[in-house]
């Protein structure tokens, strides 16, 4: 494991920052293995089925647990299990997709590295949004926003009949009295009621914060709940009430660009949940001022989080047209 990265990576700096520094860091197959095993066991080799910390590499490159005969690699349960692709090309396609401030379709990495085929490229980029979502993340606190929207679909509108073919999209931002927003949620639903809504704020929302909402009846038993619910009616209310909401109605507003713009809006709502994670990953980490740093934390989330079946991610079969 003598590798560039090694005598350059420290845990201030685990990442490079630049695309030179990337090439440089990852010249060979052998580099990437030697970081993805770096950062999947920071500390030494742990057993994925016992936990021990003893280990030996096999004549296939295989570590061997002597503990309990498991043999595994370092890409068994992580986004390249499988993968016939090699890990050079996974790594230049993860670093793409991070450096791209508004992300990159599926179309735009089919073109860009000639995959075999268009749902070969949407299939990738389908497994690395898969894991964008980290367990046991901090739940959002301080002022919360809270409202609903209809994504996707043919048509604009709202609530009602205007949202035939949209998805109904529940959605909570921090935001303070300085107009600085913080960290986004969201979270597909079928139907709006008080047992959708508080299940969704219990998820996402720390107890006691204060949640801003519009006056909608589902939203009346928060306080029951153990938040501090403060309701603005929107009709009555004008817009000092909207502006009360101007934080998570921004945020809706740049997640439907994003969605129009980068993917050209053509996301099958079987699939939105997962752009919404994508969008929330890079909104959450907007800040960053190395996009090297996102390289990372997707390269953390790939070796940790384990990603779905294949079978599972082609539920509903992509559509080329529309660039997803």
């Amino acid at each position: 494991m003598g590798s560039v990265w090694i005598m350059k990576a420290t845990k201030e700096m685990p990442y490079p920052r630049t695309f030179e520094e990337f090439l440089d860091w990852f010249s060979a197959e052998d580099d990437c293995a030697a970081y993805l095993e770096w950062v999947r066991w920071p500390t030494g080799f742990v057993c994925p089925e016992c936990g021990g910390t003893k280990a030996w590499r096999t004549d296939r490159g295989l570590w061997h647990c002597p503990g309990c005969r498991h043999q595994t690699s370092v890409t068994a349960g992580t986004v390249f299990e499988d993968s016939r692709k090699p890990l050079r090309l996974w790594f230049h396609v993860m670093w793409l997709m991070m450096a791209q401030k508004t992300g990159m379709s599926a179309k735009n990495l089919y073109d860009t590295y000639g995959f075999g085929s268009y749902q070969t490229a949407w299939g990738w980029l389908q497994k690395l949004r898969s894991v964008m979502v980290r367990s046991g993340r901090e739940r959002l606190f301080g002022r919360v926003e809270v409202d609903e929207a209809y994504i996707g679909g043919q048509k604009e509108g709202t609530r009602g009949r205007g949202a035939e073919g949209k998805t109904l999209v529940l959605v909570a931002v921090e935001g303070d009295a300085k107009k600085r927003l913080g960290r986004v949620r969201f979270r597909c639903v079928e139907a709006i009621d008080q047992a959708t809504i508080n299940a969704f704020v219990r998820d996402y929302v720390e107890p006691g914060t204060r949640v801003v909402t519009d006056g909608l009846s589902v939203y009346e038993n928060l306080n029951a709940a153990g938040f501090k619910h403060r309701p603005h009616v929107i009709a009555t209310g004008g817009d000092a009430a909207l502006r009360q909401l101007e934080h998570v109605h921004l945020v809706v507003s740049l997640l439907k660009r994003w969605l129009g713009g980068t993917h050209q809006g053509a996301v099958a709502p079987s699939h939105l949940q997962a752009y919404l994670d994508e969008f929330s990953f890079r909104f959450n980490r907007r800040l960053s001022q190395h996009r090297g740093k996102l390289f990372y934390r997707l390269m953390q989330q790939a070796v940790t989080a384990r990603p779905p079946a294949v079978k599972d991610i082609y539920v509903s079969k992509p559509q080329p047209l529309g660039g997803t």
